[in-house]
């Protein structure tokens, strides 16, 4: 699923293709796809784009009559810039978006239909999506502390729930959590001062490093192959690969649509996590579908 950094990407790219360009057309492939009735996605057309921004893990697109289009990718949703015009072929392609220079086109890969597209008529109608997480790049220290220790939650967990903090998910969490030299399962009300200095320093600079990067990418061209797996990653997809630290075999937890990578050694003391005990601990403290997870919002 697209994560903080992808997003980002995205919206670069997307900046320099429709920020200030008219949607001629909205063509819609999938009836699936519709979340909202009112305003009707077509009341957009011959309207500007005035900003993008991001929601979560969902892309927000502005326009100069106060509409948004709001667009959540999911796990197997991706966008693409193809010429005007261009055909919706084949089962996965669910929409595109016309403007004079090019075509945004929606696409979903497998069976299941999980992306969505909102169309609201003011942005703090457009907030009603928002899950409520807190953005890493305006919290200290203490707030981000304050935030993860409101349960007693595993770092996992806390570092993906969506009402916590705002677009990290499970590759991006595997990565921190590595830089960190912290075990997934360790609890939060259970981690010492320096422990929460180094989860701290790593979600912060995991985020930036990977966010100058692929908005430098997409600088370059439009991000076509957006995953969740990167070669230059630390651990995440990596499953018995060595650690880029110590050499490790890199081991994993699967419960139900998740997996967690850590390396033993650098994460754990050298203890392999990876049995049936443990993933039903972490199992407890996760939604057992991605969709459930999406799904939570802020009380």
């Amino acid at each position: 699923m697209p994560e903080l950094p992808d997003i980002t990407a995205y919206l670069t790219a997307l900046s320099d293709r429709v920020l200030g360009e008219t949607v001629l057309k909205v063509r819609l492939a999938s009836p699936f796809l519709l979340r909202t009735v009112q305003p009707p996605f077509e009341s957009v057309e011959g309207h500007t784009v005035l900003a993008l921004d991001r929601i979560g893990k969902r892309i927000a697109i502005g326009f100069d009559d106060g509409k948004w289009l709001v667009l959540h990718l999911m796990i197997a949703g991706r966008l693409h810039w193809r010429q005007p015009g261009a055909k919706l072929a084949g089962r996965n392609m669910l929409a595109a978006f016309d403007f004079p220079s090019g075509s945004l086109v929606l696409t979903e890969a497998g069976s299941k239909r999980r992306a969505s597209l909102h169309v609201f008529a003011t942005r703090e109608d457009a907030a009603s999506v928002d899950p409520g997480g807190l953005d890493i790049f305006s919290l200290d220290l203490e707030s981000f502390r304050a935030a993860l220790t409101i349960e007693n939650r595993t770092l996992k967990r806390a570092l993906t729930d969506p009402r916590i903090l705002s677009g990290i998910g499970n590759a991006y969490s595997d990565e921190i959590l590595h830089a960190a030299r912290l075990s997934p399962i360790l609890q939060t009300h259970k981690l010492t001062p320096g422990e929460w200095d180094r989860l701290f320093t790593a979600t912060r600079a995991t985020m930036h490093l990977w966010v100058d990067r692929l908005t430098k990418e997409a600088g370059a061209a439009f991000p076509e192959k957006v995953t969740a797996f990167r070669k230059d990653m630390a651990v995440h997809g990596r499953f018995n690969q060595p650690c880029p630290i110590c050499g490790s075999p890199i081991q994993r937890i699967r419960y139900a649509d998740n997996e967690t990578n850590y390396c033993p050694n650098c994460q754990t003391g050298g203890k392999v996590l990876a049995d049936r005990s443990l993933s039903r601990l972490l199992g407890k403290d996760w939604p057992r579908t991605l969709d459930e997870l999406e799904a939570l919002k802020r009380r």
